[in-house]
Order: structure tokens, then sequence, then C-alpha cells
């Protein structure tokens, strides 16, 4: 089998995943001197073993991995990735009811999404979106996402240069501050999408402390998603 890309492999092996009833993760990748995906090795989210700072008997959550050795692995060649391993032994019981909600399964699609952003704008509460959603998908048992997914999602949206949440009002902030002061710059590095990938400003004080003292103060925001 061959594909055009990481994504196509990626795309059949979750859905294989999801009707056998488990979750994948990617566990290696390479890239060659050109930045190209050379080779992917993708396995069963509970490929590997885990040792818990936790004692064991302290620990009301066990682990998840159980050394299962299901794997696909494919490597690139003219062009194109090639499946070059395969390996379909578990180690454990699989779930195809509800492999569906594992994390790495999970997916909200777009007329969802549609309907999250259009109920979002009109201050329609999430909850009752979502439940809204399980009712016109028939149950919970037909879901492909949770209320979780759906409160991140949302979150993101309002985070988007776009919308009415932090980088509307820091833009809006920044405008206003360079009308009422000549001396205050700024500059906003946008993804494609609309994300605010970095930010820079500064203004006569700090132009004067960065020439005595020559420090910059960076916010690294990472923290947040590390925490």
């Amino acid at each position: 089998m061959s594909f055009d890309s990481a994504n196509d492999v990626k795309t059949l092996y979750r859905k294989y995943a999801i009707e056998k009833g488990f979750e994948i993760r990617t566990r290696t990748s390479k890239k060659g001197s050109d930045n190209e995906l050379r080779y992917i090795m993708l396995v069963c989210a509970r490929a590997g073993t885990y040792v818990s700072a936790i004692p064991t008997e302290v620990s009301t959550q066990p682990t998840q991995s159980v050394q299962c050795g299901v794997h696909s692995t494919a490597g690139k060649k003219d062009g194109k990735l090639y499946i070059m391993s395969v390996n379909h032994q578990h180690s454990h019981d699989l779930s195809p009811t509800k492999s569906t909600l594992f994390r790495g399964n999970r997916k909200i699609n777009l007329q969802a999404k549609r309907t999250l952003d259009i109920n979002d704008d009109a201050g329609v509460r999430i909850n009752k979106t979502y439940r809204s959603l399980v009712s016109s998908t028939g149950g919970y048992d037909n879901m492909e996402f949770i209320e979780r997914d759906v409160r991140n999602y949302v979150s993101q949206q309002r985070k988007a240069l776009g919308k009415q949440g932090d980088a509307k009002a820091l833009l809006s902030h920044f405008s206003r501050m360079a009308q009422l002061n000549k001396d205050f710059y700024f500059e906003i590095d946008i993804e494609d999408d609309s994300w605010i990938r970095n930010v820079f400003w500064a203004d006569a004080q700090t132009r004067a402390a960065c020439i005595y003292f020559g420090d910059v103060i960076s916010f690294d925001t990472t923290y947040l998603t590390n925490k």
C-alpha cells in the first residue's frame, strides 16, 4: 500500500483502529535532510511501559500501558510512503463499541463545528449546545466526541483573532495605544488560520529602559499547556 502523505497513513490506520476497538499514537518519525518525512511508526496507545512515581498501592489510576506490540510502519520511496511492517496481535481486550470516544479517536465534524460557532455567537450555553447535538445524533452512543472537546473547541475559537476573545482585545488595545502615542510600536505574527503566533510591543519608556539595561521581557505562554 502506498500513500501520498503521513496524514493519509494516520487517517487510514485510525479508521482501522476505531473499527477494531483501540487507539493509536505516533511513536517514531524521522525526517530527511530535505526536512521531508522519511519514516513513521504508529502504535497502539497501550504500547510500551510506564513507571509512575506514585507507589502502586497509593495510585488510584493504574497505568494503561501493557506492552502491546501492535504497530504499523511506513517508509518513503520515490516520493510516496509505503507500508513496511504490520503487527495486529494485541496484548489486551478491544472495545469496538467505545473506541470512538477514546481520546485519540475523538473528533468534531464540520457540521458540529458550524453549530457550535453559531450558538456561541448567539450566546447559547455550551452544555445546552452539546445536549442538542446529542439529541440530533440519536443519543450518546452515536457521539464521536464528548462535552470537554466542545468546551476546548469553543475556547480555542474565542482566542482566534476574528473572535471577541483575548487576541481581539489585545489588537484593539494596541491600536488605541498607537493612536495616543506615536512612540508606541507593535507587531503581530499571525498564522494562516488567523491565530496569533508571536506579539511584540514597545513604547517610549521601554525603549529608554532597553538602551540603559539592554533587556527584553519575554512571556512564554506554553507553561499553561505544560501545566
